[in-house]
């Protein structure tokens, strides 16, 4: 039995949406910079295919259906930030695409050349179903998509105020 009452203060959605702008102030940073990573730092974002404000090419949408990871390291252009998306081109199988995507539609971020991450609740269903890499051309092609899903004490921050623990 849950002795805790309700909270009429939505802390869940304001802690999503603080994470999310974590995201945000990075990728924002990237572009300030002319679009080129510091370092190693490469990114693997994870977001819903069908949430709200996505666009992406009808072709990815479908092989793609519900979930769809793209990396961001070497090969990638046109990154524009706003304060509630990013667009961003990236080529799949050589074919160049351009993704709008709105940060609410996030659920993972990672950045496994320092170990770290963030995951988001998702937005309108909770399946845990695996997803395919969208592997866009990137040369270490999800090498490193394991990160986000550690148990050894990695920087993966997850948060879920839905479960007593």
């Amino acid at each position: 039995m849950n002795d805790t009452p309700d909270s009429l203060i939505p802390y869940d959605e304001i802690v999503q949406e603080a994470l999310r702008a974590v995201v945000g102030r990075v990728l924002g940073e990237v572009e300030a910079s002319g679009g080129s990573l510091p370092g190693n730092h490469h990114f693997y974002i994870t977001f819903k295919t069908q949430a709200p404000g996505v666009s992406i090419p009808a072709r990815l949408k479908e092989r793609f259906p519900d979930e769809m990871t793209i990396v961001l390291q070497n090969k990638f252009w046109d990154l524009k930030v706003e304060s509630d998306r990013f667009s961003v081109g990236l080529s799949f199988n050589q074919v160049p695409a351009m993704l709008d995507i709105p940060f609410s539609a996030i659920t993972a971020f990672v950045d496994p050349a320092v170990d770290f991450g963030l995951q988001f609740q998702a937005i309108a269903d909770s399946d845990d179903e695996p997803h395919e890499s969208a592997e866009n051309d990137s040369p270490e092609q999800a090498e490193h998509l394991a990160v986000e899903r550690n148990e050894d004490g990695s920087n993966v921050v997850t948060v879920d105020f839905g479960r007593k623990k």
